[in-house]
Order: C-alpha cells, then sequence, then structure tokens
C-alpha cells in the first residue's frame, strides 16, 4: 500500500518547483495506510496546511484512481517521541550561551527590534506568503531545518518587517535566547570601529576585536542581518562575516538574511560567503499586487486609528504600486494633513493629496493606447507587439509596453498577459523587472521609457 502513496507523490514532482519540492512536499511522511485510511506526519502545522492547499488534493486524485477507492486522511505534527530524542551529536554538544538580552522570561523584547514589526502585523498576500510561512517556520523551528534563510526583493516590500518579526516570535517562545539584529552597513562600521580601537590601543591594552566576536559569534543564538548587500566590496569585512556565519551555522545558530537581490546577483561579494548564503532556503518577497495593497492600507489604517474608505483605500493603492514603504507613507500623508485641516478623509482630498506625492496616470489611459504608442515608438506592427513573436525587434518594445502598463493601470500581471496574445503572469512579471533593472543601470533605456511615458501623460 505504501507503494501506491509513492507513486502517486511521484507523480506531481515533475509539475513542483524545486524550492516547494523540498520545502513543501518531501517533508511529509506517510505513516499509516490501510482500510481507506491514511496518516500523515507532517514537520509542523505550516507545512501541514502549504501541502493540504498545494498538494494533496493531486495526491488523492491520483491515489485513489490506483488504488480503485477512496481514502480519508489525517495527520500528525511533528518527528515521532523516539527521533525527537536522536539528537545529531553536534547539535546536543553546543549547549545555548547564557548570555542574554534580557532577563530569562521577561517580556521585553530584544534591543534593535521594531515593536511594530510581527507576524501578526505582516499582511500575506500572493507575492509574499511564500516568504511569510518560510519565515514562520523558522520562527517556530530555530536551526533545525532553514539555516539561512536568505530573504530577497526590491526596497520596501517587507524584508525588514519579517526579519523582525522572526526575531519577535523566537524571543516569545525563547526568552532566554540571544537575537541579535544588525544591518549590514552596522555590521561593516562596528568591525572596522572595532580593528581601529585595536590598533590604537595595541593587542595587549584593548580588546575591541574580541568584544565584537563575541558579540557576533560566540553570545547569539539567532543571528538576523539586514541589507547583506553593504558587504559588496568589502573584502576585510566579507571575511570576517564569512567566519562569522561559519562559526553559528556550525554551533547550530539560525541564521536569517536580508538582501535586494539573490545571492548570486550581489556584485563584489566573493564565492564562498555567496555559497553559504545559499546553504538553507531563498524566499522571495515581490511587489504586491492590487488586492494585498488595499489590505495592506485597511490594516496600517486600522492600527493607527484612520476612518479609510474601501473607495479611498483602493484609489490609492491602485496608484501607489512601487512598495509598502511608499504605500503606508501616502496614508501617513493623507492622514495628517486630514489631522490638521480637521476634517475626514474624503476622496476630494485623496485626490488632492495623492496628485502631489504620485504622477497619477491619466483617466481612460489603457493598454490599448500604450501598445498603439509603444508599436509607433518603436516602428513595429501592433499585431507583433500584442502576438507571439520572440524576435529581440518586437520582444524588447513588448517588454516595455508591458511595464509601462503595469506602472499606468491598475491591471494585474494575468490581466496584462492575456492583452499580450495570452502570456502567463509569471513572464509579465519577468518583464517588468527586466526593464526595471535597466532603466536602472542604462541611461538609454531610461530615457526611452521617460518619454514614452512622458507622452501617454499628456492630457
Amino acid at each position: 500500500m505504501f507503494e501506491l502513496w509513492t507513486e502517486a507523490v511521484r507523480s506531481i514532482e515533475p509539475l513542483v518547483k524545486p524550492a516547494h519540492r523540498d520545502l513543501w512536499l518531501r517533508p511529509i511522511e506517510c505513516v499509516a495506510m490501510d482500510e481507506g485510511h491514511i496518516r500523515l506526519r507532517a514537520p509542523n502545522r505550516y507545512n501541514k496546511e502549504w501541502f493540504e492547499d498545494n498538494f494533496l488534493p493531486s495526491i488523492m486524485k491520483d491515489l485513489e484512481a490506483r488504488a480503485q477507492r477512496t481514502f480519508s486522511v489525517e495527520f500528525e505534527l511533528g518527528p515521532e517521541p523516539e527521533a525527537a530524542a536522536a539528537v545529531e551529536p553536534a547539535a546536543a554538544a553546543a549547549p545555548r550561551p547564557s548570555a542574554t538580552v534580557v532577563p530569562a522570561g521577561s517580556s521585553l523584547p530584544p534591543p534593535d527590534l521594531v515593536n511594530r514589526y510581527t507576524f501578526d502585523k505582516f499582511v500575506v498576500g500572493p507575492t509574499n506568503s511564500f516568504a511569510h510561512t518560510a519565515a514562520r517556520m523558522v520562527a517556530e523551528a530555530p536551526a533545525s531545518r532553514w539555516n539561512p534563510l536568505f530573504i530577497h526583493g526590491g526596497v520596501g516590500l517587507g524584508k525588514t518587517h519579517l526579519l523582525h518579526a522572526i526575531g519577535h516570535e523566537i524571543h516569545r517562545q525563547h526568552p532566554d535566547w540571544r537575537v541579535t539584529f544588525a544591518t549590514g552597513e552596522r555590521f561593516v562600521t562596528e568591525f572596522i570601529g572595532s580593528l581601529m580601537n585595536q590598533k590604537r590601543s595595541g593587542n595587549s591594552a584593548g580588546n575591541s576585536m574580541e568584544d565584537f566576536r563575541t558579540r557576533y559569534r560566540t553570545a547569539p543564538d539567532v543571528l538576523l542581518v539586514d541589507d547583506v548587500q553593504f558587504l559588496s566590496n568589502k573584502d576585510s569585512s566579507q571575511d570576517e562575516f564569512f567566519h562569522t556565519f561559519n562559526a553559528l551555522h556550525y554551533a547550530h545558530k539560525q541564521i536569517v538574511l536580508a538582501s535586494d537581490k539573490l545571492p548570486a546577483e550581489l556584485p563584489g561579494v566573493e564565492d564562498r560567503l555567496r555559497s553559504r548564503f545559499t546553504w538553507g532556503l531563498i524566499a522571495e518577497v515581490e511587489t504586491p499586487d492590487l488586492g494585498t495593497r488595499v489590505a495592506i492600507l485597511k490594516r496600517k489604517a486600522e492600527i493607527e486609528k484612520v476612518a479609510l474608505s474601501d473607495e479611498a483605500a483602493l484609489y490609492i493603492a491602485a496608484h501607489v504600486n512601487t512598495n509598502v514603504r511608499e504605500l503606508e507613507g501616502a496614508l501617513s500623508h493623507l492622514a495628517a494633513r486630514a489631522s490638521f485641516q480637521n476634517q475626514p478623509i474624503t476622496m476630494e482630498l485623496v485626490h488632492a493629496v495623492l496628485a502631489k506625492l504620485v504622477a497619477v496616470a491619466p483617466s481612460g489611459l489603457t493598454v490599448e493606447i500604450i501598445q498603439r504608442d509603444v508599436a509607433a515608438y518603436f516602428d513595429v506592427k501592433l499585431h507583433d507587439l500584442k502576438g507571439p513573436r520572440r524576435h529581440r525587434v518586437v520582444a524588447h518594445p513588448r517588454m516595455v509596453a508591458m511595464y509601462l502598463t503595469r506602472k499606468l493601470t491598475n491591471m494585474s500581471y494575468p490581466e496584462i498577459g492575456s492583452r499580450f496574445g495570452g502570456k502567463d503572469h509569471s513572464t509579465v512579471i519577468s518583464a517588468v523587472r527586466k526593464i526595471e533593472r535597466l532603466c536602472a543601470e542604462d541611461p538609454a533605456v531610461r530615457s526611452v521609457v521617460a518619454t514614452i511615458e512622458s507622452r501617454l501623460r499628456q492630457p
């Protein structure tokens, strides 16, 4: 009977991304199967819920077709009691350091963790659910599986929030553990300062480097480092961080890193360090879709006790579509304006405030208008721009049109894809990101895109 389950699982493996296969599919174990009943074991409830939502229906359909009968399914969580005691020798021999951030059992959060950045205040949507779930799993079982957790994404999308949330949750569950948070810039600055102090005072007179290494290598149970890309092109700091990483990892301490780029894309970072960044799990935080942006605004308004109508939230979310930080900034600006003028947040006030904060696209702008103008600028046929041709002559203008459609309209990625010959939403996402990257790196591309956008914004 177990063979039937194994075959059913294998039937969907080719359809699952490798990262998802390792994280969500393979940890699920079939422990009993008889008389129309299946008992599965999941490491934790996050694995269980993801598996149930995404994989179980397909597996059961294949399994029941093979067995020619139906089955009921139940889950148990965590390892068997015997397995729980079978800790790796190295892990068992590495006791937690006695140093703590706060007295054992204290409800005070660790220093440097922002109080509002907790899991319950993080709005989950399709573009960040993978990173959120991975962060929750790491917080629930530090250093047991995904070490390091490497979170990457653009500016203001929630990486820092997840980093702090992990720290808060680990502290809540283990108040006697030391949770250390630092930015890449702080690590580099403290390292250089310690090095210079030791050189000035002499090895016998000062323990600056010893104190620094105790702070980052010995004391932490958990090390959270934001903006790790700051290590780029800083050779001595990279060398120090390499040894810090090794010391913590080999002592079975949890490491969580956040960056604006994938490890492979970090410029000026040594290969040996990039390699270690990929030892655990890599999770991406993407630009939130319209629905998630609305939810973020409503949640922020609720926390700040700001009366925000659904219409106002939808309008703001539709026009501030770059990142969460700017979205929340727009709401704060709006709330302050309403408070100063002693008036509620009306749509008239929303229009007035957003007109100054963002360059609002003209009403009536459609994907058809954008496609026509882009095709005319690049001198390509409109039906080729919307069709399947992949030649660069057409492919580049098509990506520009997708990028401008995403930026200047309220259309979702799937909706945009449907207007460009039925492209998959992942193709649109890839196109938008590529043009964003080219605009940042290539002045010629930036100039072309800005010219077309300026024309489209003209009344």
